[in-house]
């Protein structure tokens, strides 16, 4: 929890404002996972801050949604074509990635 605490914090990700009185003001609550070994013990405490996002009403706090999901068909046929014309593939797993992203809601 204090490392998510720290890079919001680090990344001057939010800042604490007054409440709009126009707008809906969408809550966020913690998700807290342990990370099991094959013998079934906790080898790391993981925590989140998340949005309540059931909590937007359509139209008022957002206009419309977009969820990327990949494809098998699609990652099998980027791959068989970066490999017939030689191209090098990379793949990494950014922490914290929502931070980098620009918002305008």
């Amino acid at each position: 929890m204090n490392e998510e605490l720290n890079q919001i914090e680090t990344n001057d990700t939010w800042e604490l404002i007054p409440s709009p009185k126009e707008k809906n003001v969408i809550g966020t609550k913690w998700a807290f996972k342990n990370k099991l070994n094959e013998q079934g013990q906790v080898i790391r405490k993981r925590a989140r801050l998340v949005y309540k996002g059931y909590a937007k009403i359509e139209k008022v706090d957002f206009e419309e949604t977009f969820a990327l999901v990949e494809r098998l068909e699609a990652i099998i046929t980027f791959l068989d074509i970066s490999y017939y014309k030689n191209i090098k593939v990379y793949q990494m797993d950014v922490k914290f990635a929502f931070v980098n992203g620009d918002m305008e809601e």
